[in-house]
């Protein structure tokens, strides 16, 4: 029989650019599988100019990359106990963006970024909690078919949604596209498309032009 109990937890969360009054932008930026915050924060220097903050979680689950030793990833959920899994991380992900956000002026603007797996993470967090965001980037990724559709068609009213991917991604297929097409569709959304040649990859041109728009 299975059983669950509750108890406290610590996780680890990286940041690179300095709290201040001087910040402008704060990005909340989410990695994709197998990849580590602390390595995946880096891609984000291109924006640390001063006024930008980024904050980079990590998934609650590490594991090794290949066999039992070496290089170690991380995973925000799997198929296992996926219901609790989710519920962990939405609650961490809360702590940690009400924790940084307290800390800055209350007209900053702030940008939900999703990489790869990311991107259905950040998706779940922007609709299903109260955090409150401008814009809201699914990155070589795409909406989890399994968002609540009316809660979401609100906390969405009025954010611009991106959705960028490198033209030669080679986990985009054509099948998975036209999968975003018909979620946005039935989330009455019109994502703002941005796509650039390269691979499952950030682009420091696409960031730098969603910066500042």
């Amino acid at each position: 029989m299975e059983h669950k109990i509750n108890f406290e937890y610590s996780a680890r969360y990286y940041t690179l650019g300095e709290i201040s009054e001087n910040v402008e932008q704060l990005w909340f930026v989410c990695h994709g599988h197998g990849q580590l915050a602390q390595y995946f924060i880096r891609k984000f220097e291109v924006l640390n100019d001063g006024k930008v903050l980024i904050v980079a979680p990590e998934g609650l689950s590490r594991y090794y990359l290949e066999g039992f030793r070496g290089r170690v990833g991380a995973t925000w959920m799997t198929k296992e106990d996926r219901l609790s899994d989710i519920e962990n991380y939405l609650t961490y992900l809360s702590e940690v963006f009400n924790f940084i956000k307290s800390q800055l002026k209350s007209n900053v603007q702030v940008n939900f970024l999703g990489f790869s797996q990311g991107a259905a993470t950040i998706s779940r967090f922007a609709t299903q909690t109260d955090a409150h965001f401008d814009k809201l980037i699914l990155w070589a990724g795409i909406f989890p078919p399994d968002l609540p559709p009316l809660e979401s068609i609100e906390r969405l009213k009025g954010k611009k949604v991106y959705w960028v991917y490198g033209t030669e991604d080679q986990y985009l297929s054509a099948g998975v596209m036209e999968e975003q097409e018909t979620i946005a569709k039935h989330l009455d959304i019109k994502p703002i498309v941005k796509t650039f040649k390269g691979l499952h990859e950030l682009s420091s041109e696409v960031l730098l032009e969603i910066a500042e728009e």
